[in-house]
């Protein structure tokens, strides 16, 4: 097998994932993915008795942190991939699971490569916003027979993090509206993780204005709430990688094509403001992917800049 040292499959791992090849079918190299925060993400070329070539998607939890946790997000996923087989959403399709790491050397699943590529750069950002928020209501339109757990949010009035030089009185008018007790809201089938970081495009070079979707990944935390609160958790991202003015447009294109939200002004601003807090938390582990991706602006200080102007955007708004 050919790969680099970076991408190296593990002995026990190596066997596991030829158990669940086809017959005759090999792995003939593998390749590090880059820009995941919480797991080793590998592609596996593998080869086919006809000569031909498919890839699959090897994920492995190491850090010990994430290994603790591996088997609620690993199981989760792996019933979200279930669930999606056949709706018409472009999610990798399941082909192996391992929560526990009873046969590999950590826990691990294993999944079809989908087309495409992830798209972080302002380039083309208007067009991409648009597709994003009609692949977030196809999303939410799905009633599964079965559904998904119910949605969590971790994020207290006593973690936020103050970034530094904000204006307090509007973080603390922020900090109260999630003091609050959650709004009802009807449940919707959720990603929970939506942001242009999970969402794989072709856009033609010559052509960004005629960019398509071609898939969704990263299902472990897929459950079922409020839609306001993915719609919420990609406004965030969106305003941290291109500027607050875009967050506060992906809720717009949300409802444009065909998404429905919250019916009060307050319920919508407590999902949006909640999850906004919720990336004080972790502005350091998101920004560093992006910038391992090419977007080395942004720095842990411009993030915080833009979450804090994020944050003054939603609490200034009307209503």
């Amino acid at each position: 097998m050919n790969h680099d040292e970076a991408a190296a499959v593990r002995p026990l791992t190596l066997a596991w994932v030829s158990r669940h090849l086809e017959a005759g079918e090999r792995i003939v190299k593998a390749a590090a993915l880059h820009g995941g925060s919480t797991a080793e993400m590998r592609r596996l070329t593998i080869g086919m008795r006809d000569g031909g070539t498919r890839d699959l998607v090897l994920r492995t939890y190491v850090d010990p942190f994430y290994v603790e946790h591996a088997e609620g997000g690993l199981d989760g996923e792996a019933g979200a991939l279930t669930l999606l087989t056949g709706t018409g959403v472009p999610a990798p399709s399941l082909v192996a699971v391992d929560p526990t790491a009873t046969q590999c050397e950590f826990p691990s699943l294993l999944m079809t490569h989908l087309a495409g590529r992830t798209v972080l750069d302002d380039q083309g950002v208007e067009t991409r916003v648009r597709l994003l928020a009609r692949q977030l209501v196809a999303i939410h339109a799905l009633r599964p027979v079965e559904r998904p757990r119910e949605y969590v949010t971790l994020t207290t009035a006593d973690t936020v993090v103050v970034p530094k030089g904000a204006d307090a009185a509007v973080w603390t008018a922020a900090i109260d509206v999630i003091r609050k007790p959650a709004p009802p809201c009807e449940g919707r089938f959720l990603h929970r993780d939506f942001q242009p970081g999970n969402v794989l495009f072709d856009v033609p070079p010559s052509h960004p204005e005629d960019a398509r979707t071609t898939g969704v990944v990263d299902w472990a935390a897929a459950s079922w709430g409020p839609a306001d609160l993915d719609v919420a958790h990609c406004s965030v991202n969106l305003a941290l990688l291109h500027g607050p003015a875009w967050g506060m447009r992906f809720a717009e294109a949300y409802e444009e094509a065909g998404g429905v939200l919250a019916a009060t002004a307050s319920e919508r601003l407590y999902w949006r403001v909640r999850d906004a807090l919720a990336a004080s938390e972790e502005v350091r582990s998101v920004s560093q992917p992006w910038r391992e991706a090419g977007r080395a602006e942004l720095t842990t200080r411009a993030v915080e800049e833009r979450l804090d102007a994020y944050v003054t955007a939603l609490m200034d708004a009307p209503g």
